[in-house]
């Protein structure tokens, strides 16, 4: 069984640029989202490379959905069911096109320890959020957390992309921005 396990944390200033080993533009729409986080992502993924060349647009289709559990620890909250395919660029597009939220972002890939660390700067309606994602290798693996990591956000259902996409951070209030530490 497929698990992604993050935690997930704002981020404040920009100590993370100088651990930058890769960028990838990103733009993703949602096919479906229901109640119990069930959700079916079309993204498409282009790479950047520091000598200014580009690769070629690559897509995929992500079904993301909570694991079947007995248990409702902090620990399992961090983990979720990922089934990621490839698929053809055009499909990509087409179904982006079908999709009725949307949103785009500049990941960064790090080179830090303790996990796979990226971090996600998103633009148009959702500027200037900018997060940090800790992929883990399962739920209580220690990570060291960066000192321009504030508030832990993981399983704040309302700063998830499909969140995101369906009511982007522009549509916030101030006191909702306050309440998640914007």
């Amino acid at each position: 069984m497929p698990l992604e396990i993050e935690r997930r944390f704002l981020v404040t200033g920009d100590g993370w640029r100088q651990h930058i080993r890769s960028q990838d533009s990103l733009r993703q729409g949602y096919l479906m989202a229901d109640q119990q986080g069930t959700v079916l992502r079309v993204r498409i993924s282009q790479s950047e490379f520091p000598s200014g060349e580009a690769s070629m647009p690559r897509a995929w289709l992500t079904l993301k959905a909570t694991p079947p559990s007995g248990g409702v620890s902090s620990a399992e909250s961090l983990s979720r069911l990922e089934f990621d395919y490839a698929i053809p660029h055009q499909d990509g597009i087409e179904l982006l096109a079908l999709s009725s939220h949307q949103l785009s972002k500049i990941r960064y890939g790090l080179d830090l320890r303790d996990g796979d660390w990226v971090v996600d700067v998103f633009d148009a309606a959702n500027a200037p959020l900018v997060v940090a994602e800790v992929e883990l290798l399962h739920p209580d693996q220690i990570v060291s957390i960066p000192p321009w990591c504030s508030a832990e956000v993981s399983g704040r259902h309302e700063l998830s992309n499909a969140a995101l996409a369906a009511r982007p951070l522009q549509q916030w209030s101030a006191a909702e921005r306050a309440s998640v530490g914007l």
